[in-house]
């Protein structure tokens, strides 16, 4: 009778099989383990321990033997009596028992016995099949934080290019803010000077009033006539209808134009522009933008259906990445 196969039998039904007058295999769920040095994952799996005070026979293991081999209960019970008395004989003499699939079970110096369970088993029924493996490690990129936040910011792609061997990009800066300035300063003395000359209409148009009244009445009587006093009413909606009238029609207009990239550098931005006039486009340089990128156009349309419909032509044949920009 080989006692230790019939031990791990019952060890994947029940968490505890006493051996009569030896002691008790016992059994606790573990949940699944990695092992971060080996990368090794472990699955969820039974730890098997030994308590040589639990002696009492609870009827389990011979009960089991007696059904298997078809024998008495006595019978069992009595070459299980005599088995054990030979592993603790073994014990006292050799130091040592291997059981198999259970473990080995050594005497101390103390005189304790001690348990090391085998690894190879696993009596979780729940982890059939489930083996342990090593993975290798993950090894991510990381992105500089300049590069994540230019990517949040720019809501369009960028056409690659080639980076300049001396950059020129704070000069740039600074001559955009200053051309910002100046175009500012110019629109505003254009408005004030128009704003004047509109005054200045409305005035002559008054006294061009005032001088026909005094025309009719010395046409029509030669007697000296109370004329009449004419109130000009010069107000904010009168010099913005005359401004409305003399301004020319492009300063409201809206212009729509096809986008097709942006660029760091300004002469990446006229080789695109070479190029698309070399496929026949009307193409031309926009400006900056407010990340200060050169900005390159195919075409522009005061007509929102014809930008609309080009723009379509555009993305289906020549560039997926073509956008409209409206602006006055």
């Amino acid at each position: 009778m080989v006692l230790e196969h019939y031990i791990s039998d019952l060890l994947y039904r029940y968490n505890c099989v006493v051996v009569p007058n030896f002691g008790a295999f016992l059994t606790n769920k573990r949940g699944a383990q990695l092992v971060g040095d080996t990368n090794t994952f472990h699955a969820p799996t039974k730890e098997v321990s030994f308590n040589a005070q639990l002696t009492t026979n609870d009827g389990l293991l011979v009960s089991y033997i007696a059904e298997v081999e078809k024998t008495t209960y006595e019978d069992v019970l009595s070459k299980m009596d005599t088995l054990t008395q030979d592993w603790k004989s073994q014990l006292q003499n050799v130091g040592r028992i291997h059981l198999e699939k259970i473990g080995l079970l050594t005497l101390s110096s103390e005189g304790k016995v001690l348990f090391q369970p085998q690894s190879q088993i696993n009596y979780l029924t729940s982890s059939f099949g489930l083996s342990s493996f090593s993975s290798s490690s993950i090894t991510r990129e990381v992105l500089k934080e300049e590069v994540e936040e230019l990517e949040e910011r720019i809501p369009f792609i960028i056409t690659p290019e080639k980076r300049e061997e001396s950059s020129f990009r704070p000069y740039l800066k600074y001559a955009a803010i200053f051309l910002l300035a100046l175009s500012t300063g110019l629109t505003a003395y254009r408005g004030y000077k128009h704003s004047v000359t509109t005054e200045q209409l409305v005035q002559q148009d008054a006294q061009n009033q005032v001088s026909k009244h005094i025309q009719e009445a010395t046409f029509f009587d030669t007697t000296p006539l109370e004329l009449p006093s004419i109130t000009l009413d010069a107000t904010t909606t009168t010099i913005k209808n005359a401004i409305n009238d003399n301004a020319g029609e492009d300063a409201s207009q809206t212009v729509h134009h096809i986008v097709a990239g942006a660029f760091r550098y300004k002469t990446n931005a006229k080789k695109k522009i070479r190029q698309l006039k070399r496929r026949g486009y009307n193409a031309a340089y926009f400006g900056t933008n407010a990340h200060g990128l050169h900005m390159v156009t195919y075409e522009r349309f005061t007509d929102v259906d014809t930008a609309l419909e080009t723009l379509r032509s555009i993305k289906n044949s020549h560039s997926k990445d073509a956008w409209l920009l409206s602006a006055k």
